[in-house]
């Protein structure tokens, strides 16, 4: 597993955000998590490009942070389902607003992203 070698700097919210949210997938399990998409076959389903390997690591990682919890039925097969927990609740409005200014800006930030793609492959 990876290991750090430098310590993040964690000296203003902003580098508290992004150690927390940094993840290709987390604000989406998040926003997922909060609709009602509690078990892991249902947050593959919704994220279909993402590995289940992936999602489970930044699953934990999210638990770790204490914006979900995870809870495991003493079943056969196990089930296992997500919440938010308080702390991860309050993160919805922010992820909201992000949400909406994507959706204002989309036509050029379609425009930026695929140009930019377009140098990379040339």
């Amino acid at each position: 597993m990876y290991e750090r070698k430098i310590l993040p700097n964690l000296n203003c919210g902003l580098d508290l955000i992004g150690e927390v949210l940094y993840g290709k997938w987390k604000i989406r399990l998040l926003w997922f998590i909060n609709e009602g998409y509690l078990r892991p076959s249902e947050l593959q389903r919704k994220i279909p490009d993402a590995t289940r390997r992936v999602l489970n690591i930044q699953l934990k990682e999210l638990e770790e942070h204490e914006l979900i919890t995870r809870k495991i039925y003493p079943v056969v097969p196990p089930k296992v389902e997500y919440s938010l927990t308080e702390l991860g609740k309050t993160l919805i409005p922010v992820i909201s607003a992000l949400g909406n200014w994507g959706d204002k800006n989309e036509e050029h930030l379609r425009s930026v992203i695929l140009k930019r793609l377009n140098s990379e492959n040339k």
